[in-house]
């Protein structure tokens, strides 16, 4: 009789928790998403440029991110397609094909871009050209995108992995495997790389802190309790980015919190109720949380109150949000983008990026938001006051 490995076992789980989680919001697929609303427009995304890369997040549940540094853009696809463009004008640098998938990324170093593959690779590439410097086996799926401070490559693993490797040639100079729960999201929170730590979020609610040196824990704090009878219910999962302001750091959870973590101790500093899976923006004195029910709220960023809840967005799939000027972005599954005040979450722009939708959380570089749509389409636009005028689609 043929027994099957850990890892089908574990992509049956997966798959039967996003068929039940759809069926356990039945109410939700009733309506739909919320139908694009009319407004009036007070701002317009003007398009600077665009492009395309690849096949984009090719056609599976990947957020392959752009990573921008001075004057340049880097980005990856699915299908292996690497490109560095410049920021002002979207023009090509370099281009590589890499005959890889590709479903982590993009890693920036002082002179290195990382990328991590579905089959437990990490790819370490020359930034001035795309040349593949090393690659080093990690054995997990590296769904975020590899860190670094010069010396070591820090690499999150889907199956609960953090490891250190030498930013030279790839040998392992340290690893942590932290237990994963029987079901949990797609998905693994990027590390943070901060002088001497390292700060990683996980599958079971918690954000650690590592020495980088030598992989050992200096703190451990718990984010989010798994609460429900069911697996389902109990899935508490880190999936977007850790936000560091100062000293202090911000995370979320799937099914569980929005919360302050002091950066040298781990003391949790105030949590509020909130559930998503994709990254948090600063701007205004708030911390914008993108819920995994399509709301954007506003937390004051001393936890002491909600600023504002946008919920005209419901059921839309939204990325990770972006600050730009007076402005919380976010991409949706058809491919929109939305600019919300950030004074009170009013609507105020709209335009429309990539048909196949936007995953990846959108990136922002002075007044130029980089927006990544699924199907491959990356653009650089700015948002430009016009007069009052009704907006429709």
């Amino acid at each position: 009789m043929h027994i099957p490995s850990n890892r089908c076992i574990r992509a049956l789980l997966i798959l039967l928790t996003l068929l039940a989680v759809g069926c356990s919001s039945l109410d939700d697929e009733e309506t739909g998403p919320a139908p694009l609303v009319d407004f009036d427009a007070e701002r317009y995304f003007k398009k600077v440029w665009s492009t395309s890369i690849g096949d984009g997040q090719g056609g599976i549940y990947t957020r392959l991110t752009p990573a921008i540094d001075n004057d340049t853009v880097y980005a990856a696809s699915a299908d292996g397609s690497v490109e560095a463009l410049t920021l002002s004008n979207g023009k090509s640098l370099w281009d590589v094909e890499l005959d890889r998938q590709l479903v982590g990324g993009v890693g920036l170093g002082e002179h290195i871009i990382m990328l991590g593959t579905a089959t437990g690779q990490v790819l370490v590439l020359d930034r001035n050209n795309g040349e593949l410097l090393w690659e080093a086996d990690v054995n997990g799926e590296v769904l975020a995108a590899p860190q670094t401070n010069g010396r070591a490559v820090i690499v999150q693993t889907y199956d609960g992995q953090m490891l250190a490797l030498d930013g030279k040639d790839g040998s392992r100079l340290w690893s942590y495997r932290n237990t994963v729960p029987v079901l949990t999201l797609r998905g693994t929170s990027t590390p943070v790389v901060m002088r001497d730590a390292v700060y990683g979020a996980f599958a079971n609610g918690r954000v650690i802190c590592f020495d980088i040196e030598t992989g050992a824990i200096r703190w451990s704090t718990r984010v989010a309790v798994p609460k429900g009878n069911s697996e389902i219910e109990r899935i508490i999962d880190i999936d977007g980015p850790l936000l560091v302001l100062d000293n202090i750091i911000y995370v979320s959870s799937y099914q569980g919190k929005v919360a302050a973590i002091e950066r040298i101790s781990g003391r949790r500093l105030w949590s509020k109720d909130a559930s998503s899976y994709v990254g948090l923006s600063e701007g205004f004195g708030n911390i914008y949380v993108v819920g995994e029910d399509g709301s954007v709220t506003a937390f004051d960023k001393n936890g002491d109150n909600v600023r504002w809840a946008q919920t005209v967005l419901d059921q839309r799939k939204l990325s990770g949000s972006a600050v730009l000027g007076s402005y919380v972005v976010v991409g949706d599954f058809e491919g929109y983008l939305h600019a919300l005040s950030q004074v009170d979450g009013h609507m105020a722009a709209r335009t429309k990026l990539d048909s196949d939708g936007i995953h990846a959380d959108l990136q922002v570089a002075g007044d130029l938001l980089i927006a990544y749509g699924n199907s491959g389409k990356l653009a650089a636009y700015r948002l430009q006051e016009k007069s009052k005028g009704f907006f429709s689609r």
